[in-house]
Formats: structure tokens, sequence, C-alpha cells
């Protein structure tokens, strides 16, 4: 199949596939990496319509970046049907040291201007601010990425985790185009204040970790299955893969599963059905490196949720049903 697009944003709008690529897990937290086999299934996603290319300067560190640029360079497909995305804001050193939060307008300027040179683009098509510094006005930080958007370097703005308030002021300085956050059927806490805010402004919703890091596939197991040694969602980070915790999460999954048995789907197909269904602003970016996940998830996009299977779904999983933190320091957050 092929997908179809969306719209992400109206102010300044960029149209994207409806489903992106999260490219994280290809360099770095979820194993062992496999170059080769990342190559492989970004290509088969441009083959599938996949369009929409999520990575960040942290991912690797940096690496992330080289590598999606090297599979755009090496693409039978021409650079111009490819949407670019990627994040400055969580700096890092080269040996992975974690520096903090920068959104100090002259490190969004060079920040953008090295991952202009990893991934081997003159432009950028989307530019995050990965996670909002409160140190630095968000006037400020915007009006540095206004910049590089005059200056040609980047076409659309966007924010990741920014509460309402500060997606507000950001909005006001320059049109945001698109909002990354978490949200699915595990994560529902946007919809009481910044689901309707970027509604209001007229900004997409970009939902990172749409099956819950996995969760939400059937493929993680107690003892660990899909999430095995050197796997980050082990730590003590996740408390959602954590004892109990990861019991009582795996029993709403059984629900799911049951209901996609129904569908003919796989529990992941529905959980990324449920993502699709919330509006034609919302562009999932599930991320793998395999392409027989990617071609798993493509295939959620022909899954059809009726009003009673979207009822049912939010029964099987109630929204304050899901147990821990998703992240067991939420200080990074903008709340």
């Amino acid at each position: 199949m092929t997908l179809n697009t969306r719209n992400l944003g109206t102010d300044s709008s960029l149209t994207v596939s409806a489903l992106g690529l999260g490219c994280m897990g290809m360099s770095e937290f979820y194993g062992t990496a496999d170059e080769g086999e990342a190559i492989g299934t970004i290509h088969r996603a441009l083959d599938l319509g996949v369009t929409l290319l999520d990575t960040a300067d942290m991912y690797g560190p940096f690496t992330n970046e080289q590598l999606v640029g090297r599979a755009i360079a090496s693409s039978q497909h021409g650079r111009d049907v490819v949407q670019i995305a990627t994040k400055f804001g969580n700096e890092r050193l080269p040996d992975g040291t974690r520096v903090g939060i920068n959104g100090r307008p002259e490190y969004v300027h060079a920040a953008c201007d090295a991952s202009l040179a990893r991934l081997g683009v003159d432009v950028i098509d989307l530019y995050y601010q990965h996670r909002v510094d409160k140190t630095v006005p968000i006037e400020e930080t915007v009006g540095a990425m206004a910049e590089l958007v005059t200056a040609g370097k980047v076409r659309h703005l966007g924010l990741s985790e920014a509460s309402a308030a500060t997606i507000r002021r950001a909005h006001a300085t320059h049109p945001i185009t698109a909002l990354q956050t978490e949200y699915s059927l595990f994560t529902r806490d946007i919809e009481d204040e910044i689901l309707p805010t970027i509604r209001e402004l007229g900004i997409g919703l970009v939902p990172y970790s749409p099956l819950g890091r996995g969760l939400l596939t059937g493929t993680i197991t107690e003892s660990g299955g899909a999430a095995g040694d050197g796997d980050f969602r082990r730590s003590a980070y996740f408390p959602r893969f954590q004892g109990d915790a990861l019991a009582a999460n795996l029993a709403l999954v059984d629900n799911v599963r049951a209901l996609a048995e129904e569908k003919g789907a796989t529990p992941g197909q529905v959980a990324l059905a449920w993502v699709l269904a919330q509006g034609p602003d919302v562009v999932p970016i599930p991320g793998t490196k395999r392409t027989r996940y990617l071609e798993e998830n493509v295939a959620a996009a022909a899954v059809q949720l009726t009003d009673d299977d979207l009822v049912a779904l939010e029964k099987a999983v109630p929204r304050d049903a899901v147990a821990g933190d998703r992240y067991g320091d939420m200080s990074h957050i903008d709340a």
C-alpha cells in the first residue's frame, strides 16, 4: 500500500505522509545497531510512501543524522520527496555525555549548521526545539529559529514536549507548524489542555512513542521479549517497564490484543489506527529499525476503526489505568 498525506499546521503548512518514521532506535537506545538494516528500512519506508523521517542531533549522539543523510543520498527517491525533521536542544558531547537543555540563540544557529552538515542537505524541512530550556525565554529561542527560516536553512518550526502556555508564546513569535509529544492509548494527558491549544492555533500534532515504546505491540514480556539486554526501556528511567507496573500494563495490552484479533490485526496496528483516528492533523512517527515492523506499522493505516471500536479501545485501556510515569524523571518536561 501507499500512504495518504496529511497537513501539519495552517499558518506554515507542511504536507507529509500520514505516518512518519522515527529513526532514533537505529543508532541508540534499542539494543544493537545495524546500519545496513537501518538504511534498508528507510529505503523501504520511502518506497511505501513514508516520507517524514524523524531524527535529532542527540541520537547517537550525532550518528543518527549521519545515517539518515546517507540513507536519503543512496535512495532511488529524490530529496524533494522526503521531509526531514530533526531537533536541537538536548545538548550532548561526542562521547555521549549529557550537557543539559540548551535554547540559547547562539546555540540554535550552531546546532542547525551542524545538523545540516551531518545530514548532507541544504535545508531542514521541520526543525524542532527538542526540549524547552526553562532558563531562556521561549521568544528568544524561537526568534533564533525564525532567523534560520529567513536564512533559508529551515522551512518550518516545531516544538517538542512544550506546555500550552509555552506553545502560545512561541506561536506568537513565529508560526509553529507542529508539536511533537508523546501520545498513545497509554499516554493521553495532552488531551486536557495541549491538544485543544494547538488545534485552536492551527498547529499539527506529531505523536512520538505512539506504541507506548513498544508495549502496545504485544512483543514485550515480563522477562524481556523485544526489550532485551542493552535496551534502555529496561532501565529505571522507564517505570512502566518495571515490576508490578509492567505486569499491570501488559494486562491492558491483552485487552487490546483481544480487540485486534476481532479486526484481523495486530495489537500494534490497532493502537496506531487509534492514534490516526484522532484527527487529520495527527501524524504519528512510530520508530523501528526493521523492515518487517515498518511494514506492519504502515499496514495500520488500512485498519478501519468504527465509533464502537474506538469506544471499546478506550474502555480496554482506561486513560488513568496505565501504571507508572512515562519517565522516571519528569523534570525535563515543560509543564
